[in-house]
C-alpha cells in the first residue's frame, strides 16, 4: 500500500472526542463471550458516564466486554455528529432526534467500512484494470457520507455493500491470480480452532471464513483475502500479514499476536498483544 493510501485510511479512524458515544448507545448487545450484559438498541450502556466516556474503558476485556474493545466505527461516529447533525446530535435531551441520529450512525458505519476497503483496493497495482470503477465507487460512497439524515435514511446500504462486494471480489482475484503456488479458496469456511500452521495460505481465499481460535502462528498470508474473516482469538504470533488483503483494525483487535506479527502499512499492533 502506498503512503497516500495509508494516510487516506488513517482518516477512517474513530475520534471519540468529536463523537457523542454513539457506539455505546445505538447498537444492541447480547450477553455472550463478547458482552457481559444484554442491552437493547438505543439504550445507553450502564458503563457510559455522563461525559460520554466509558467508565471501564481500561478494563473492558477484564470486565467481560471484549466486543467493545474490538469495535471500530471507522470514523462514522464523528462524521454523524459533526457533519450529518452539524455538532448537535444530543441524543440525551431529544429522544425523537436520537432515533434519527442512531439510524444515521448505522448507515455511516457501513459507508465508512466500505471506504476502508475501496481505498485499499485502489492502492493495489494488480487492480489497475479496475481502478476507474473503484475510484467511482469510492467517490460515490464518500459523497453519501456527507448526506443529510433524511438522505442517509433512504440509502440501501445492503445493495451498496453487495455491489461493492462484487467489485472487491474482482480485485481480490486480480491481486491473487499471479501467485504460485496458491492456497485453496475457503470462503466462508468453518475453520474454528483449526491448526493452519502447515496449511498453504498464500493468496488463499479466506473471505468470511470463521477462524475463531485458529492457530495461524508463523503463517505466510501474502495476498490472502481476509475480508470479513472472523479472527476472534486467532493466534497470529509470527504471522506475516504485511501484504494480506482487506485487513481491518477490529480483526486485529479481536485476534492474538506479538511483536513478530507483521502487519500491513497503516495498521498497528493492538495494545493487548504480547510485546515480546
Amino acid at each position: 500500500m502506498t503512503a497516500a493510501a495509508a494516510d487516506a485510511r488513517a482518516g477512517l479512524r474513530a475520534d471519540c472526542a468529536r463523537c457523542a458515544a454513539l457506539c455505546c448507545v445505538a447498537p444492541a448487545f447480547a450477553a455472550s463471550a463478547d458482552f457481559a450484559i444484554d442491552k437493547p438498541a438505543g439504550r445507553a450502556c450502564p458503563n457510559l458516564a455522563g461525559d460520554d466516556r466509558c467508565g471501564i474503558h481500561a478494563q473492558l476485556r477484564e470486565r467481560g466486554f471484549p466486543g467493545c474493545a474490538v469495535f471500530d466505527c471507522f470514523g462514522a461516529g464523528q462524521q454523524t455528529v459533526q457533519v450529518t447533525f452539524a455538532g448537535t446530535a444530543d441524543w440525551r435531551a431529544d429522544p425523537d432526534r436520537a432515533t434519527a441520529v442512531f439510524a444515521a450512525f448505522g448507515v455511516q458505519r457501513q459507508l465508512h467500512e466500505l471506504l476502508w476497503y475501496l481505498t485499499e483496493a485502489l492502492a493495489l497495482d494488480a487492480a489497475a484494470p479496475l481502478h476507474g470503477e473503484l475510484a467511482a465507487a469510492r467517490d460515490r460512497t464518500a459523497a453519501l457520507t456527507a448526506a443529510t439524515a433524511q438522505e442517509l435514511a433512504a440509502v440501501d446500504a445492503a445493495a451498496l455493500r453487495q455491489r461493492a462486494g462484487a467489485l472487491l471480489t474482482s480485485v481480490s482475484e486480480l491481486a491473487r491470480s499471479g501467485v504460485r503456488p496458491r492456497g485453496r479458496d475457503r470462503r466462508g469456511a468453518d475453520l474454528v480452532g483449526a491448526d493452519l500452521r502447515r496449511t498453504r495460505l498464500r493468496a488463499a481465499g479466506l473471505r468470511g471464513a470463521y477462524l475463531i481460535g485458529a492457530d495461524l502462528r508463523g503463517a505466510d498470508l501474502y495476498r490472502t483475502d481476509l475480508l470479513g474473516a472472523d479472527l476472534r482469538a486467532a493466534d497470529l504470533r509470527g504471522a506475516d500479514l504485511s501484504e494480506a488483503l482487506f485487513v481491518t483494525r477490529p480483526q486485529l483487535a479481536a485476534a492474538r499476536g506479538d511483536a513478530t506479527t507483521r502487519l500491513p502499512p497503516g495498521l498497528e499492533h493492538p495494545a493487548h498483544w504480547d510485546p515480546r
